[in-house]
């Protein structure tokens, strides 16, 4: 009988935030600034690496699309929180939360294996350097690309399904700012234990393999460094990954107290912040860490500005007398 009186949930309603009503402009505020940040940081990001020939290295190629994935993953979800701060709530649908989810999965597990991929790319750059140009060729930064992105699809629509063929019975609120695993469980009733581990597994093969791959492509590079006998050669050869483990430091580090930490000593309002680093913070942060910490992009850049002082016309040329004056002047010195 107590089974029979559960209502299934056939919407959702998240309301993070919703406690506190007066804080509600500043945080909209908040996020979309950082919203828009992460949007013109990232595609700056893409338009300078196509822009500047001397960015068209693999290394290059794989932060481009990592740019781009971090464009998408901020777009499921903080839009969404705008519009849970704007209207004190939003009602979701069933088939929206699990379009949201699924979204938030696949780019999300992109991220993961394009960060793994530029491990790789940095090993063989510092550990193989004379084979780097023969092994990561164009052909193959396009199929490695396209292999994160199918890994990604099907670690998506597994994640999801596993997900959304559970029941979800009782109240449909949602505090949290989009549909994501941890709250969605939460709402489960029934036997769910067969679901719950294929979502356990995929994401023990996303974020633990793709660490691993990291990890041991940088214990190589760490070996390898060890070797060079100059301090000041050793500085110079690991400042070309520290952009990239400040990425991986950040991205993994948040996604590892949300997912793997287990279900003990979780509290929802941390769970709410880290949240808001890997959906907002970290996808805004990537562009800076990028272009701050790397020469190649602040002197492409530098490039790309002063190209664009140039190709602006001289104040001094556009009234017709300045032109008869500098005829005049270059006239005079060829005579002299």
């Amino acid at each position: 009988m107590a089974e029979m009186n559960l209502t299934l949930v056939t919407e959702f309603l998240l309301i993070a935030f919703t406690e506190n009503p007066e804080w509600a402009l500043p945080l909209f505020l908040l996020f979309l600034f950082m919203y828009l940040i992460t949007l013109l940081g990232n595609l700056g990001m893409i338009i300078l690496i196509r822009m500047d020939r001397q960015l068209h290295t693999p290394m290059y190629f794989l932060l481009s699309h990592l740019a781009f994935m971090d464009i998408c993953y901020s777009s499921v979800t903080v839009p969404q929180t705008l519009a849970v701060l704007l209207e004190h709530g939003a009602a979701l649908s069933y088939t929206r939360c699990a379009a949201q989810f699924f979204l938030f999965t696949f780019f999300g597990s992109i991220d993961c294996y394009l960060l793994a991929l530029m491990a790789y790319d940095r090993y063989l750059a510092v550990c193989q350097p004379l084979l780097y140009v023969t092994i990561m060729t164009q052909q193959t930064c396009l199929s490695l690309v396209a292999g994160a992105y199918v890994a990604g699809l099907f670690s998506a629509l597994v994640r999801t399904v596993s997900a959304f063929t559970i029941s979800f019975c009782g109240t449909n609120e949602i505090d949290f700012i989009f549909c994501d695993l941890p709250p969605l469980l939460k709402l489960t009733c029934g036997e769910s234990y067969t679901q719950e581990v294929v979502i356990i597994v995929f994401a023990i093969f996303v974020i633990p393999a793709s660490m691993v791959v990291i990890l041991v492509s940088y214990l190589f590079i760490i070996v390898s460094i060890m070797r060079i006998p100059s301090a000041g050669s050793w500085a110079k050869t690991f400042s070309t990954c520290t952009s990239h483990l400040t990425a991986v430091s950040l991205f993994f580090g948040t996604l590892i107290f949300m997912y793997l930490r287990g279900n003990s000593g979780q509290s929802l309002e941390e769970n709410r912040v880290v949240s808001v680093l890997y959906t907002a913070v970290i996808p805004m942060l990537n562009p800076l860490i990028y272009s701050l910490r790397n020469k190649e992009v602040k002197e492409s850049l530098r490039k790309i500005l002063n190209r664009a002082k140039l190709s602006e016309p001289s104040p001094n040329l556009e009234n017709p007398k300045n032109h008869l004056l500098c005829s005049v002047s270059i006239l005079d010195a060829h005579y002299l």
